[in-house]
């Protein structure tokens, strides 16, 4: 009886143990994912912070690829993504300026949030997270064995002899794996597929705040809020259901193959819909209209001065945005011909301006005109739109990672899930930002100017063409990955995968077991989490 009660007590502790490990885990993994997003979200900031490029800025998100988040949280990116909504409506300067005394809301685009504030919360969550591993063992014993000093001792032992044999193994098959793995022809296709759609999801995700700010008006704050109560939803139910689907139908490799051709397929062509969902230009006088109100194909520099304002000597490089009461937006308030002015900070009116032609008293406010309710009706079908888009895609997630897991031999699962997400990283996650960035850079209008003379962040971008480079370019790779997959299903009609017996062209009987099923299941959603995840965050 006393044995019984210690076998027990012994039972208890092993799982609260693996209990505690599990959390603290998790907790890990939600901090690592918190501070991800929160980075992603927040590098709009540094960029009018420190007066940088968006090629610049692209080039740091790509550089944080080389350090990546395996995860295993939905959680951790939206707790990001609202810290990142947070503090994008704090001023950067809070504490040390009379915010009292401020001429810019979070919606112009001089506004820098406080992103470092948001840079200390995470590293203090990443300490406290890294706090309980302090104090678990350095082993757990097997459950119902005793808990003592000799079998720990072999334990580890028997387990350093595992580990050694395994990587034995390993640095000697590794030539013939590589070799194999090239040699697949489904497997290679699905790299290539991954490649290429995951430079068109980066970039996607990564300028959608920027996308939202420049479309249609709204601040960083707002973008950000907007984008992670739309989409990590819907991206989390697509992963549940996804998992459901292939476990209550057994579906077949080829089955889940064609089922995430098809189910992204349908995603790629909703997204064309985001064409139609668009606001005209910002009208600023000068830039992208005329001073007389018509609007114009105009450049830097090209009509920045007029007539009403000639005499004026107004600097035409200054970005200090006002909306005059005729509804068009000028670079300055002297460039709008503005003689007086009356209040302080944001309650500011400028009076007498010379350019503002309307009946009785011509008169400006701080800040760009706003876009309009049909303008934020077009928001609300984007958003919409864009969930529905991040449903379907997760939901086809599982059932194409499913193909990447049963197109390699079992041995070579490791080093063929490994150089997939290397590949993905290398050739998507660190490029991609950097050029798109750079072409985003090339539909700036106006640019912010050092005292030296040399430009700084954009100011406001022709969001026509934005717009095209922004959903066009994506639309062009995911249109290009359709071509290997559709070599994939064909291969599939006669490829024999690894397993599989060679009669019956269905899923091996060892796919048909529940537990080797589940164990493939967790193995994708870790997958999932690594790579898809990012890519929508």
């Amino acid at each position: 009886m006393g044995e019984t009660e210690k076998i027990e007590t012994h039972r208890i502790r092993c799982v609260s143990k693996l209990k505690m490990f599990l959390l603290a885990i998790t907790c890990a993994f939600i901090s690592k994912t918190l501070s991800g997003s929160y980075m992603n979200s927040m590098l709009t900031q540094i960029e009018r912070q420190f007066n940088i490029p968006t090629s610049l800025v692209g080039f740091i998100n790509g550089s944080f690829e080389i350090g990546f988040v395996e995860t295993g949280a939905i959680i951790g990116p939206l707790f990001g993504l609202l810290l990142a909504s947070f503090c994008a409506n704090v001023y950067v300067d809070i504490g040390s300026v009379n915010t009292d005394e401020l001429t810019i809301t979070p919606i112009d685009t001089r506004w820098v949030g406080a992103w470092w504030f948001g840079i200390l919360i995470c590293a203090g969550v990443n300490v406290l997270t890294a706090i309980p591993f302090f104090f678990l063992p350095k082993t757990l014993a097997k459950e119902g064995s005793k808990d003592n000093a000799d079998i720990v001792k072999n334990d580890k032992e028997e387990k350093q002899k595992e580990v050694k044999k395994e990587n034995d193994g390993i640095t000697k098959d590794f030539l013939p794996f590589m070799k194999s793995l090239f040699c697949n022809p489904v497997y290679m296709l699905f790299l290539l597929i991954s490649v290429v759609q995951f430079n068109a999801f980066i970039n996607m995700m990564f300028f959608m705040p920027k996308y939202v700010e420049q479309q249609y008006g709204k601040s960083t704050s707002e973008a950000i809020f907007l984008i992670g109560i739309y989409n990590l939803p819907p991206i989390c139910i697509g992963y549940l259901f996804g998992g459901l689907m292939m476990k209550k139908f057994k579906i077949t490799v080829k089955q889940a193959a064609h089922i995430a051709c098809y189910l992204s397929f349908i995603d790629f062509l909703l997204y064309f819909s985001c064409f139609f969902m668009v606001c005209d230009n910002s009208s600023v006088a000068g830039i992208t209209t005329g001073y007389k109100g018509m609007q114009q194909d105009l450049h830097i520099g090209n009509a920045i001065l007029d007539d009403c304002n000639m005499d004026c000597n107004c600097p035409t490089k200054t970005w200090d945005p006002v909306c005059g009461s005729n509804g068009l937006s000028y670079m300055s308030a002297c460039l709008a011909g503005c003689e007086t002015f009356v209040g302080t900070g944001l309650n500011m009116v400028f009076h007498n301006c010379s350019c503002i032609q309307t009946l009785g008293n011509s008169s400006a406010v701080l800040g760009l005109c706003d876009k309009g309710h049909d303008c934020s009706m077009m928001l609300q079908y984007f958003l919409i739109l864009s969930s529905i888009s991040s449903f379907i895609y997760s939901l086809s997630a599982i059932p194409g990672y499913m193909v990447l897991l049963r197109c390699i031999k079992p041995e070579e699962k490791s080093l063929g899930v490994g150089l997939h997400a290397f590949s993905t990283r290398i050739f998507a996650g660190i490029p991609a930002p950097i050029y798109f960035g750079a072409l985003m850079d090339s539909t700036c209008l106006h640019w912010a100017t050092f005292k030296c003379g040399e430009s700084g962040a954009c100011r406001i971008y022709e969001s026509t063409n934005f717009r095209h480079l922004y959903l066009g370019l994506p639309a062009a790779l995911r249109g290009l990955s359709y071509i290997p997959a559709i070599f994939i299903l064909i291969i599939l009609r006669k490829y024999r995968l690894p397993g599989e017996n060679t009669t019956s062209g269905t899923v091996p009987a060892e796919a048909k077991v529940t537990g080797n099923e589940g164990q493939e299941m967790d193995q994708t959603c870790k997958i999932l989490n690594n790579n898809v995840l990012n890519t929508k965050m």
